[in-house]
């Protein structure tokens, strides 16, 4: 089977319709990017405190992160590795220029930059990362699209570098059912989940998984994975 037919058998995307929402995401997560860290402090801090403690990410890397939000995980980044190169993107154009800003203002000696992109498409060399750090965002995507995206960071990764990934967990099945009617009312905004899917899509890709751990805060669950390409 092709690595997008079992994307989409997995996540059932035909029976379900989703096949990604690209202009309606980018205009919802623009209306939402000034209360969007309300969110990363109720259900994803502890998964970003996890994925960065198994990266191997040190100072002096070329780091990416893909898909920003409104930048808690970025500028984690740019603290850890303040005398190398931090750079990331998001779909949002106001969920970058929010990124881009308080980086600047609260780590002013970093040398981290921001920019609204596509990660279907991105706009840097083949090798040009030491690590790259996507959390929360193949949810949002549908199965031709995660491939393209997981392909573009398998590409901008130097050999031997590491991809961080953050998923919404599936292991909490009233979660589950809960996420599922959410999705259904506001897909652009929820997604759906894809957690069960992806190792077997990275596998495709030749990364190696190196940590594969599962986290929960409170009533959210996620799960942490450490490639290596």
């Amino acid at each position: 089977m092709s690595p997008l037919a079992s994307v989409e058998r997995r996540t059932k995307v035909d029976r379900n319709g989703f096949r990604g929402l690209p202009g309606p995401t980018r205009r919802i997560y623009d209306l939402v990017a000034g209360i969007y860290p309300l969110s990363t402090l109720l259900f994803h801090e502890k998964a970003h405190k996890v994925a960065l403690s198994l990266s191997g990410i040190s100072d002096g890397m070329r780091v990416l992160e893909v898909a920003t939000g409104s930048g808690e995980m970025f500028r984690r980044l740019a603290r850890i590795n303040s005398g190398g190169l931090t750079c990331g993107f998001d779909l949002s154009p106001n969920m970058a220029a929010r990124t881009q800003r308080l980086a600047r203002r609260r780590l002013p000696g970093a040398s981290a930059h921001c920019q609204a992109v596509d990660a279907c498409s991105m706009p840097f060399r083949d090798g040009a990362f030491d690590a790259v750090v996507c959390c929360y965002l193949l949810e949002l995507m549908g199965g031709e699209d995660i491939l393209r995206a997981l392909g573009e960071m398998h590409r901008v990764l130097r050999p031997e570098g590491r991809l961080a990934l953050v998923l919404i967990g599936q292991h909490v099945p009233a979660f589950n059912a809960l996420y599922r009617i959410a999705g259904g009312l506001a897909p652009a905004f929820w997604g759906r989940q894809v957690e069960t899917a992806v190792p077997d899509a990275i596998a495709d890709f030749d990364f190696e998984v190196e940590h594969d751990r599962k986290v929960q805060q409170g009533f959210y669950p996620s799960r942490v994975m450490i490639a290596r390409k």
